[in-house]
């Protein structure tokens, strides 16, 4: 059985790894503890606690149980002092004070939830995403790449963690194990980066034997991502590793529905889809796969989530993305992607 390693956060996983559970795949997912927003945010600061929000995600996406506790784990408070909570964020934050730490608290949840599989956190330290912006000002939290105006008037210049972490051994030996890698789709600063900022995951991808696939962004944001084609979030991506290891990159060519491009340009600025031309980029070293992975129907917003307002509704397709990179895998089968270039 393949070995899978997933590495990310946030809605992005929960997308992925809702696709690859239903293939006979070994898969532990590498979870960013950046997240310092919403309900999460709330939690770290008045509890102490690391983040639960991405790994609670990810539990749910790989759980084989019942619709209904799935949805509990989901389920959000309207009213009351528990308003904009997540059940699953505070159960997962319950078992991290029962067990005395969270990755033992992770183990019992995926006990409970029948998760087949492994959620890992990329660190068990507490991480702070610091965010320097190109008028030199600093800014602290992952909550502010979206909630701060300043990073979309003056753009990001680099990110950084202060202080560092320590690596999750267990995150670490997947890695070396693995005999696929994935990166995203993901916030690419928020969800993505920083697992990579982590200098033993950073060295364990460029150590490892692994197929390194990169599944690519469908849209930029302001003062993060703009402007960026497929090649730049590549070249992001290996120069937070260290060193030329995507081989693969996932890349959609279905275009969203012309009113959901307008919505979206809206908010984050004209030519906001990623583009890829063939002819700009002749020596890469990365083989591009094109196919369609775009979500046909409209992303409905959870109207209790206090962060609703920086989710994306423009989105990949469980189902067709995993089906892709499980071609990938075997390399034998071409149903659905349109190209290998």
């Amino acid at each position: 059985m393949k070995k899978v390693v997933t590495i990310g956060g946030g809605t992005g996983s929960f997308t992925l790894l809702s696709g690859l559970k239903k293939y006979p795949l070994n898969i532990t997912a590498i979870v960013s503890m950046a997240d310092d927003g919403g309900s999460t945010g709330r939690l770290r600061d008045e509890l102490g606690v690391l983040p639960p929000g991405d790994v609670r995600q990810c539990l749910v996406a790989l759980s084989n149980s019942s619709d209904i506790l799935r949805k509990l784990m989901n389920y959000r408070f309207e009213k009351g002092g528990l308003k904009g909570h997540n059940f699953g964020n505070l159960f997962l934050s319950a078992l991290e004070k029962i067990t005395g730490k969270f990755s033992l608290g992770v183990e019992e949840a995926t006990r409970i939830l029948n998760v087949t599989h492994k959620v890992l956190p990329v660190s068990e330290e507490k991480m702070t995403l610091y965010i320097k912006l190109n008028n030199g000002k600093t800014i602290k939290g992952e909550k502010q790449l979206d909630h701060n105006k300043l990073v979309r008037k003056f753009g990001i210049k680099e990110i950084y963690l202060k202080p560092k972490v320590k690596a999750y051994e267990k995150a670490i030996k997947a890695i070396e194990k693995a005999n696929f890698i994935i990166i995203g789709p993901g916030d690419h600063y928020g969800s993505i980066l920083p697992n990579l900022l982590i200098r033993k995951i950073s060295q364990a991808i460029q150590k490892s034997k692994a197929k390194v696939i990169y599944v690519c962004n469908l849209t930029n944001k302001k003062g993060q991502t703009e402007g960026f084609d497929l090649n730049d979030y590549v070249n992001f991506i290996n120069e937070y590793v260290g060193k030329n290891r995507i081989d693969y990159v996932v890349y959609n060519i279905k275009k969203p529905a012309q009113k959901l491009i307008a919505k979206y340009e809206k908010i984050e600025g004209k030519n906001s889809l990623v583009t890829f031309d063939i002819d700009k980029y002749e020596n890469r070293n990365y083989k591009v796969v094109k196919a369609n992975i775009l979500k046909k129907s409209n992303v409905v917003m959870n109207k209790n989530d206090a962060i609703k307002n920086t989710r994306s509704f423009i989105r990949h397709d469980s189902d067709k993305l995993a089906q892709v990179l499980v071609e990938i895998f075997n390399r034998n089968d071409r149903s659905i992607i349109k190209d290998i270039i």
